[in-house]
C-alpha cells in the first residue's frame, strides 16, 4: 500500500508501507496516519480557523526520533512541519499532506536550583515549566498563557510579565539541542555553533528542529504583586496619556499592559458592566511587595476604576490568569504593530476601534516593553526590536464562522490606520499566515545574517512551513 504525502516543492510523493516500517524501526515514538487513534488530536491547533490534515505524524520520544523524521523527510522530498504548543496564530505548525513532527510527548523539565538553570523539552507548555521552576522560587521570562508552547515562543523571541526585569525569553537561553536539515544533532550555545545559536534567538523554526532548551533562572515569587484595574472606556483618552507617561518612567520590576475590550463576566466586575466597553490595566510587579505598592500607586490613582484587584498573588496563578479568555478552539486572527510612542493620532484610532469591536471576545492588547530588554543591542539576538516600545496586538477572536469576514476586516482596517505611526517592526510570533511580506520588518538589519545562516544550515529550505527566511540563492531569485 502507498500513501500520498505533499512534496517539498509541491505535488505529491508516494510513500510505501515498507518505507513507513523502516521509519518505525528507527523511532520509539508513535507514527500516526489519518484515521489512526490520536491523529485528530495531533493535528488540532489552538486557532479554531485552522483545519489541516498532515499526511503523517511522528511523535518523538527523544532526539533520535526527530533525527529519523528529518532524514526521512529529506530522503523522500517531503514537506515537513513542527508543532510544539500549536499556538502560532497562522497555524504554521501543520500543513496539508506534510510530515508533522509533533513534539507533544517531549514535556520533561529538569531544574538545577543551585546552578539556577532549567533544561526543558521542546513539547513543554509554559505551565509545565512554571510549576517545576516555582517549586524552587525560580522563573524565567515567558508568555502570558500557560498553554503556549515554549519552543515557538522562544524561537520567536518571547516576552511576558517579567521581561522588563529579566529580559526576553531568548536573553535567558543558554543552549539548545537541534537537529539540522542534514540530520546532524548539535548542541548550540554562544560558544558552540554561535551563528546557529544566534539565529535561533528569534529567527523562528527556520534552521532546524529544536529538541530541548536550557535557560537561566531568576528568583521570582512564589508571590508577586499583580492584578487588574478596570475603567470605563470613556475615560480612555486621559488614561492612555497618563499610562504613556507612567510606563516610560516605571522601574524595571513594574510591567503594565493595557487591554481594551468588552468586560467579561468576571466576579469582581459589577454585573451591570458585563459586556460593556472597558479599558483594563494589567499590572505585575516582580520585586519587594512594599516597593511594589509604591510603584503601582500612580496607576491606581488614575480615574475612578470600576474594579481594583491588585494584590499579592501566586506567580503561577498570575501566569495562568488569562487562560479562561484564551481557550483553544475559538477562531482567531491577529494584527500587530510596534510603536515607539503613543501619539494622539494613535490613541484616537485605538479608542475608535475599541468602541466598535466586532465580537465580545475581541480585544486590543497594548504591552509596554523596555527595561532590561531595551538595554540589549539590536544585533545581539535575531530578535531586533530592542527599543522601549509598545506592541499592539489586535487579538480578534470569535466563534461563529459567519463572522470571519467582518472580524478580519476590522483587524486589518485598524492595523492599516495606525501603520504610518508605527516603528515599522513587528513581532514574528504575532504575525498571521498572510503577512509573508512583513518578514523583513520582523528582522530588520538582522535579515542578511539570518539568510547567511539559513544558507549554511538549510540550503534546500527544508524547514519552510514557517515565516520563512529563504536561503540567499532563493531570496535573490525572488527579488
Amino acid at each position: 500500500m502507498t500513501h500520498s504525502l505533499t512534496a517539498l516543492n509541491g505535488g505529491t510523493v508516494s510513500v510505501t508501507d515498507e518505507d513507513l516500517s523502516a521509519l518505525r524501526a528507527e523511532t520509539r515514538g508513535p507514527l500516526l496516519l489519518p484515521g489512526d487513534e490520536g491523529y485528530e488530536a495531533a493535528r488540532t491547533v489552538w486557532n479554531g480557523m485552522i483545519d489541516r490534515r498532515p499526511g503523517l505524524v511522528v511523535q518523538p520520544l527523544g532526539t533520535s526520533d526527530i533525527k529519523a523524521a528529518v532524514e526521512f523527510a529529506a530522503r523522500h522530498g517531503l514537506l515537513i512541519s513542527m508543532q510544539g504548543g500549536g499556538h502560532q496564530i497562522g497555524g504554521l505548525a501543520v500543513a496539508d499532506g506534510a510530515l508533522l513532527v509533533d513534539m507533544s510527548r517531549l514535556r520533561h523539565v529538569h531544574v538545577d536550583p543551585e546552578a539556577r538553570t532549567a533544561r526543558v523539552g521542546a513539547g513543554c507548555l509554559l505551565g509545565d515549566i512554571d510549576r517545576e521552576c516555582q517549586r524552587h522560587g525560580l522563573a524565567f521570562p515567558t508568555g502570558i498563557n500557560s498553554t503556549t508552547g515554549i519552543a515557538g515562543l522562544t524561537l520567536g523571541g518571547g516576552f511576558g510579565w517579567i521581561t522588563r526585569k529579566h529580559g526576553m525569553t531568548v536573553d535567558n537561553l543558554l543552549s539548545a539541542e537541534i537537529v539540522t536539515a542534514d540530520g546532524e544533532i548539535l548542541t548550540i550555545s554562544p560558544d558552540r555553533h554561535p551563528d546557529l545559536f544566534w539565529a535561533c534567538t528569534g529567527g523562528g523554526g527556520n534552521f532546524g528542529v529544536v529538541s530541548s532548551f536550557e535557560f537561566r533562572l531568576h528568583p521570582v515569587g512564589p508571590e508577586i504583586l499583580s492584578g487588574l484595574l478596570v475603567h470605563p472606556l470613556e475615560a480612555g483618552p486621559e488614561l492612555l496619556r497618563k499610562y504613556r507617561e507612567i510606563s516610560t518612567s516605571a522601574p524595571d520590576e513594574l510591567t503594565a499592559w493595557t487591554v481594551m475590550r468588552k468586560a467579561p463576566p468576571l466576579p469582581f466586575i459589577p454585573e451591570d458592566w458585563h459586556g460593556r466597553e472597558v479599558m483594563i490595566f494589567a499590572v505585575c510587579y516582580c520585586g519587594n511587595m512594599a516597593d511594589g505598592e509604591k510603584a503601582v500607586a500612580e496607576l491606581r490613582a488614575l480615574g475612578n476604576p470600576i474594579a481594583d484587584v491588585i494584590g499579592p498573588h501566586p506567580y503561577i496563578g498570575w501566569q495562568g490568569a488569562f487562560d479562561p479568555l484564551l481557550t483553544p478552539g475559538m477562531r482567531n486572527y491577529w494584527k500587530s504593530q510596534d510603536f515607539l510612542d503613543l501619539t494622539e493620532e494613535t490613541i484616537g484610532h485605538l479608542l475608535d476601534a475599541a468602541r466598535n469591536l466586532p465580537d465580545d471576545q475581541t480585544e486590543i492588547v497594548l504591552p509596554h516593553l523596555g527595561g532590561v530588554m531595551a538595554r540589549v543591542s539590536a544585533d545581539a539576538t535575531a530578535f531586533p526590536q530592542r527599543s522601549a516600545h509598545f506592541t499592539m496586538n489586535l487579538h480578534t477572536r470569535w466563534e461563529d464562522p459567519a463572522k470571519d469576514e467582518a472580524c478580519i476586516a476590522w483587524a486589518r482596517a485598524l492595523s492599516d490606520k495606525v501603520a504610518s505611526q508605527s516603528a515599522g517592526s513587528v513581532y514574528v510570533n504575532f504575525m498571521p499566515e498572510d503577512e509573508a511580506g512583513r518578514i523583513n520588518g520582523a528582522y530588520g538589519a538582522n535579515m542578511d545574517r539570518l539568510r547567511r545562516v539559513k544558507t549554511q544550515y538549510d540550503p534546500g529550505n527544508l524547514f519552510r512551513v514557517n515565516h520563512n527566511i529563504r536561503p540567499e540563492t532563493a531570496a535573490r531569485a525572488a527579488e
